[in-house]
């Protein structure tokens, strides 16, 4: 039949990539339905690429001293022609591995149809064995707050903002709020950044989150901690948030950034058994298999880790599942965490609050960044290099990393810590030979102070 498919993918993210592109090369009959009509998901459209596109283009502006000069339309720009690349990359896998793109809106009709309802009109009706639903997720929208308002905006409606606002106010501050506090005062935006806990980003290594809390404010950063919000008044001139502690918050905009939902609605799951959470995380076994087990998910749509690298991987895992009938391979224990804020964070493993809290004897190992020859002749000398280590046995437990090319510099750390047979030590990097002068040479600095502390 010729709208029946071995396997049907509905989203066409790194998660909707990653299944389709292993179902396809084992040589099942591929579609991939997406509501938009490019691919790449949200990840390339509205999230990863645009965001860290603007981010590395507002870093050479403050490198440069021009950033005085740029407004933030301007330079939303400047990820264009990223999206336009990736976009097209993305294409050609699908072209070339043969699988069917359909740009359209899926819901089922029943456990093995789908209907689209197309993006040039009509609807079309497709049969499948078997599901990967990669939806993805957006930005949480709290019902008593108007986003339909122009000044205010979340991670996606940002991209389309058309004014240079003179400041905002950004209420919450996880991964995507601290990383748009550092793009906004990269442009001279004032910004308030509204917290609900007690500190940023509480899964961080306390001393990383010391180092992103003194460098924001430095950078001009208001932060308030223990703050929620009681409502918003906007109008044409800007944004009040009123909050519990009765504080009110004006600026020109408002910058929503508290959690997001998964797209999984109006898909018509309920219907067919499937559970959602609130939040609309599908729910899945440690196969990512849903309540049908013919039907998998995968990505953002199910929650934990809420990362573009482990949705794609996750995806391979599903299709894997679904032509196999086991699961090859799960994610690694050790994901490392990137936050692409001016300088950047990234960390592996355990933290010293979880290897207190787990009474592991462990000792630690810094190599300050402004040590360091290559930070030196480049001036990106903020930053430092640790690696938590246990003292009796010398096994790395944890490396974290804030400074310039910290999401680089940290894989190093991660496939030494994946090594079997003893080779996950401090050793490692004391008897190896780096390049100098490079970054990576953090290691070997870090690990000699470290073992200076136990020897």
């Amino acid at each position: 039949m010729e709208n029946h498919y071995d396997v049907i993918v509905i989203g066409s993210g790194p998660g909707g990539e990653g299944a389709a592109m292993k179902a396809t090369k084992e040589g099942k009959r591929v579609a991939v339905v997406d509501a938009r009509s490019l691919v790449g998901g949200s990840c390339t459209h509205q999230t990863t690429i645009p965001s860290k596109a603007l981010r590395h283009t507002i870093q050479k502006l403050v490198d440069t001293g021009r950033y005085g000069d740029s407004l933030f339309p301007d330079l939303l720009r400047a990820a264009e022609g990223v999206i336009r690349q990736q976009v097209d990359l993305r294409k050609g896998f699908y072209a070339r591995n043969f699988v069917d793109v359909i740009h359209g809106r899926a819901s089922f009709e029943d456990s093995h149809g789908i209907q689209v309802r197309l993006q040039n009109g009509g609807v079309r009706h497709y049969r499948a064995d078997g599901f990967v639903i990669a939806t993805g997720a957006r930005p949480y929208h709290p019902p008593d707050v108007d986003f339909s308002h122009p000044l205010i905006v979340d991670s996606d409606s940002v991209l389309e903002f058309k004014e240079h606002p003179r400041s905002v106010t950004i209420y919450g501050a996880g991964i995507v709020g601290c990383e748009y506090a550092s793009i906004f005062r990269g442009l001279q935006i004032k910004v308030n950044l509204i917290n609900s806990l007690d500190r940023l980003l509480t899964f961080l290594d306390d001393e990383i989150v010391d180092a992103l809390s003194y460098h924001l404010r430095e950078q001009g950063v208001l932060i308030r901690h223990n703050e929620e919000y009681e409502r918003v008044e906007a109008d044409d001139h800007g944004v009040r948030l009123h909050l519990k502690s009765k504080k009110e918050i004006l600026s020109d905009c408002l910058f929503w950034a508290q959690g997001r939902t998964g797209n999984s609605d109006e898909m018509g799951l309920e219907e067919i058994g499937i559970q959602r959470d609130y939040r609309g995380t599908v729910v899945v076994n440690e196969c990512y298999q849903t309540a049908q087990s013919h039907i998998y998910a995968v990505g953002d749509v199910v929650g934990y880790p809420n990362l573009a690298s482990a949705a794609y991987d996750q995806g391979r895992f599903a299709a894997a599942h679904l032509v196999f009938g086991e699961c090859e391979a799960h994610l690694v224990k050790d994901i490392p965490a990137g936050i692409y804020t001016l300088p950047e964070i990234s960390s592996v493993g355990m933290t010293e609050r979880e290897l207190t809290a787990n009474r592991i004897p462990y000792e630690v190992g810094h190599a300050s960044f402004r040590h360091l020859a290559r930070a030196q002749i480049t001036g990106r000398t903020t930053g430092m290099l640790k690696i938590l280590f246990h003292r009796g046995t010398l096994e790395i437990l944890g490396i974290h990393c804030f400074g310039s090319e910290a999401s680089e510099i940290i894989h190093i750390g991660q496939a030494i810590m994946a090594q079997k047979g003893g080779g996950n030590t401090l050793m490692y990097f004391i008897n190896t030979t780096f390049n100098y002068p490079t970054m990576a040479e953090a290691y070997r600095v870090a690990a000699l102070n470290g073992l200076n502390r136990v020897r």
